[in-house]
């Protein structure tokens, strides 16, 4: 294994350290499960791809691109309206 320095925040390290502490881990662990379980833009796109593929076979659901847009946006504002404080 070997060790790689990255520099960010100090406020993002403490925050990260923290979080790592409250699942019993040590930063370096955590940050190593994180980058495990993390998707990466082309992995994402891939499960995308096949849910879609999934959904066409088992009911014909095959969104335009508007459809899709208005579906995120959508999605967006939901998110939005339970992250607010």
């Amino acid at each position: 294994m070997s060790d790689a320095n990255v520099r960010i925040p100090e406020e993002a390290k403490d925050r990260l350290a923290a979080i790592a502490a409250a699942e019993g881990l040590s930063l370096r662990a955590y940050l190593a499960r994180l980058a495990e379980t993390m998707l990466t833009p082309t992995e994402r796109a891939e499960r995308a791809a096949k849910a879609q593929a999934a959904l066409l076979a088992w009911n014909g659901y095959a969104p335009t691109a508007a459809e899709e847009r208005d579906l995120d946006a959508e999605l967006d504002r939901r998110l939005a309206q339970v992250q607010r404080p």
